[in-house]
């Protein structure tokens, strides 16, 4: 499947179906994820990205597109600190990494390649989720 194919349509469109808007009590998170739906692809920008991965919306669509970015920066601050869309992508559950092996391998690969310095320098924890990620395909209990 070419993974640039569908980069000016919405995830609405992609990832049917079409989500209501949000009720009036939403949170603000809730309102800006319906909102990133309704955004093409080509569009999203990487705190976008950031926050559809973490909240594990459409993830078969937006998971290529932040590891797109990873592979090029993958300390990339998209949002909180750098690190952090990596961070995110880590979490992303192992069915959504079993739809891209090859991607993952390419992201282990840029993990197992970052300094010391640029891990130390992430939250407390994120060194044992990055090496996680890399030598247990299974999340670990």
């Amino acid at each position: 499947m070419d993974r640039l194919l569908h980069l000016d349509r919405t995830l609405d469109a992609l990832d049917p179906p079409a989500w209501a808007p949000p009720g009036a009590d939403a949170t603000p998170l809730v309102r800006t994820v319906h909102g990133l739906r309704q955004v093409p692809l080509r569009a999203l920008r990487p705190a976008d990205l950031r926050t559809l991965v973490s909240q594990q919306v459409a993830l078969p669509y937006v998971l290529p597109l932040a590891v797109g970015l990873l592979l090029d920066e993958p300390m990339l601050d998209a949002y909180f600190y750098e690190g952090d869309l990596l961070l995110s992508a880590v979490d992303a559950p192992t069915s959504a990494w079993a739809l891209f092996p090859d991607l993952r391998e390419q992201l282990c690969k840029v993990i197992t390649s970052l300094p010391d310095s640029a891990v130390s320098g992430l939250p407390r924890g994120s060194a044992d989720n990055l090496a996680r990620f890399v030598t247990h395909p299974e999340p670990l209990p």
